[in-house]
């Protein structure tokens, strides 16, 4: 069997570029090196000599956090150059990294969100009217960013200003979203044309975690992840459902993992992750090993997607 070469992505310039290479490093000891020659590129150093190596390159695994990487930036840049790459295309990833269009498309797609409004920077947010509507305590994000940098929960009036502060130092715009107190459930989907979901996973910040910001995903043992969630068959499916709804309502291909707060037995959707942590303990990898899929097969598995889409792209 002749080795596949793919280009392992990781690194880049946003904010989480940390996050990045830890996980590049991590996917680069999972891949079998019996199936594959694997090429290890940084785009922040590194663009020039993917374009030179382009045309010897088989398949792509994006292994990038965050604005350009996870926005739809490589993935442009991938299909020009006609190399096959896991997840979203340009489309799908620019849909999801915003926050905002995704909201609007969960909506329209008939899934619940919680209540929000949208800031820009030059914008008057009138504090009164914003609380009347949405209540306290609020959640404060960036539009565009993942891995919750730059998130706040304001729990009283004159903490908004500052955590607005926070969130316009990652994006010109921010979302002001009520906050829903209740048990965070995320769900990863699998497959091209037909999708398969894998079990949920229940999501319990440690103490001194308000939520499941920054510190609490990438501190060990600050974060209790229990797989399969501890929620009954019928909320099994219904969650999975929505997962399914979610990953099409944003045009998505490939996998994706969407993030969801059960309340008084309805699902809230969060947001969907184009490219979900990928090291063989991110909540991703786990769902796949509980279904009896390894980290190893699991990537196995995102090539071949990818290569597939691909070449149905191609012929379309």
């Amino acid at each position: 069997m002749n080795k596949l070469t793919i280009a392992l992505l990781s690194g880049g310039i946003s904010s989480e570029r940390d996050v990045s290479l830890k996980s590049g490093n991590q996917v680069y000891e999972a891949l079998d090196k019996d199936k594959y020659t694997v090429l290890r590129y940084d785009p922040k150093t590194d663009l020039q000599k993917l374009m030179a190596d382009a045309p010897t390159i088989d398949a792509a695994l994006i292994i990038l956090h965050g604005p350009y990487g996870e926005d739809g930036t490589v993935q442009g840049m991938l299909d020009l150059l006609g190399i096959p790459y896991q997840g979203a295309g340009v489309l799908g990833s620019a849909l999801a990294m915003n926050k905002l269009a995704a909201k609007q498309l969960y909506e329209k797609a008939g899934l619940r969100v919680p209540s929000y409004v949208c800031v820009g920077t030059k914008d008057a947010l009138d504090a009164g009217a914003c609380l009347d509507r949405l209540g306290l305590p609020l959640v404060v994000k960036p539009v565009s960013g993942g891995s919750s940098i730059g998130m706040s929960i304001v729990k009283s009036r004159g903490v908004l200003p500052v955590a607005l502060e926070k969130a316009f130092k990652y994006d010109r715009s921010v979302m002001v979203e009520s906050f829903i107190q209740g048990l965070e459930i995320t769900v990863g989907v699998i497959g091209n044309d037909r999708l398969e979901c894998f079990p949920p996973i229940e999501i319990l910040p440690g103490d001194g975690y308000e939520f499941f910001d920054y510190e609490a995903k990438y501190t060990a043992g600050a974060t209790q992840e229990i797989c399969p969630a501890r929620i009954d068959g019928a909320l099994t499916q219904k969650v999975q459902h929505y997962a399914q709804v979610a990953h099409k309502a944003l045009f998505l291909r490939g996998y994706s993992r969407t993030d969801f707060i059960l309340k008084d037995g309805e699902f809230y959707v969060l947001e969907t992750n184009t490219i979900p942590g990928m090291t063989p303990t991110s909540l991703l990898p786990r769902a796949a090993e509980a279904a009896g899929l390894s980290f190893s097969l699991l990537l196995d598995r995102l090539i071949t997607l990818s290569i597939e889409d691909h070449q149905h792209r191609k012929t379309a």
